[in-house]
């Protein structure tokens, strides 16, 4: 029973897999085909409850509830539809927090941005998670259920995953791999249409490397970097956290990365109107990325009220990639979607949070 995922007095069994789960039936003197039976109504039937598993016998269902051995699953608390069909899901965990979850649809896909931490101590200055500060790590119970929860409140099958929620996911690594582990192997997400960001954690990206490869077999999921500014002296000023990480280490860690999984990095770079999103930004954005195993998402910013940064313009935007594109570098621009409902991550739960401080 050691791979029950922990919260608070909570013991869950979302996020183990069927061979956990046969385990955990024979620890509880009861036969292997009996976790068989818990895996299929958790990942197929959204089992939201022990007591819902009716395949099981009354007595083990209630020893169970005894126990304090739950399913896992998180309540909603709010839900926000925006004019494109975004949605912002507000989840409650078993000891009140918060988690904010975005399902983002297309036609072909439904991509989950996930939260891997309930806060983040990282500080960047664009962004609404970061102004509350961390309050804990998310356990692979929480991480995966938004998973389940945007599939079902949207009737539809999620396809890809991006770890860019709340929170900095190499804060709680292991939690995230064992995360991922399940979306492949319980949910049916491959790796590859899995993405984790990160701002940049001094010495972990040759360990996650290596850390993935033992957890998953594998490294097939992509690595997002947010860089946010082509030199360290801008970056330092969105991203408190980089005066202890300078970019040229950051980058070298990168390629070593690289060199380990054969897997390229992704950059992303949020475009702050007249701050980082100058000509001679993109130039030396170019600099960086020469000869690099990269590719770049720009994301024009989303304003929130804490900040004065501005949205770039349309043409801006343009510039930019064009100038990226000019001098070799594989760039996209990516869609903003939701801006109509508190786009910026964390900012729903924020307002929810101040709401909740003054009632």
């Amino acid at each position: 029973m050691t791979k029950l995922s922990k919260s608070s007095s909570n013991l869950s069994l979302l996020g183990l897999s069927s061979e956990d789960l046969e385990e955990f039936a024979l620890q509880e003197g009861e036969k292997a085909f009996r976790g068989r039976q818990i895996h299929e109504w958790i990942y197929q039937k959204g089992a939201k409850s022990v007591d819902s598993i009716t395949v099981l016998p009354k007595r083990w269902r209630d020893s169970l509830e005894n126990k304090g051995i739950k399913i896992g699953r998180l309540d909603e608390i709010n839900r926000v539809v925006s004019e494109d069909e975004t949605l912002k899901l507000l989840m409650g965990t078993i000891d009140g927090e918060i988690i904010e979850t975005v399902g983002i649809p297309t036609d072909k896909r439904l991509t989950v941005c996930v939260s891997s931490q309930i806060g983040c101590p990282m500080g960047c200055k664009f962004c609404a998670t970061g102004k509350g500060g961390l309050n804990r790590s998310l356990n692979v119970n929480e991480i995966v259920d938004q998973v389940i929860s945007v599939g079902e409140t949207m009737n539809r099958r999620p396809t890809h995953v991006v770890f860019m929620g709340m929170g900095e996911p190499l804060l709680n690594i292991r939690n995230v791999l064992d995360s991922i582990e399940c979306l492949t192997n319980d949910i049916g997400i491959g790796q590859r249409r899995i993405t984790v960001s990160t701002v940049g954690i001094p010495d972990t990206l040759p360990n996650l490397a290596k850390s993935a490869q033992e957890r998953l077999g594998r490294v097939k999921f992509t690595l997002a970097v947010s860089l946010h500014a082509p030199n360290q002296t801008l970056r330092e000023s969105i991203i408190p956290s980089a005066s202890s990480y300078p970019i040229d280490s950051l980058l070298e860690d990168c390629k070593k990365y690289i060199e380990f999984t054969g897997r390229r990095v992704s950059f992303e770079y949020i475009l702050l109107g007249g701050l980082n999103d100058k000509d001679i930004h993109a130039e030396q954005l170019s600099d960086l990325m020469r000869g690099f195993q990269s590719h770049v998402n720009l994301i024009a910013y989303n304003p929130i009220a804490e900040e004065n940064f501005k949205r770039p313009s349309q043409s801006r935007v343009n510039g930019f990639r064009e100038l990226l594109e000019y001098n070799g570098v594989a760039v996209s621009v990516r869609a903003s979607r939701g801006r109509d409902k508190d786009a910026a991550c964390g900012q729903l739960r924020r307002q929810t949070i101040d709401k909740i401080k003054i009632n």
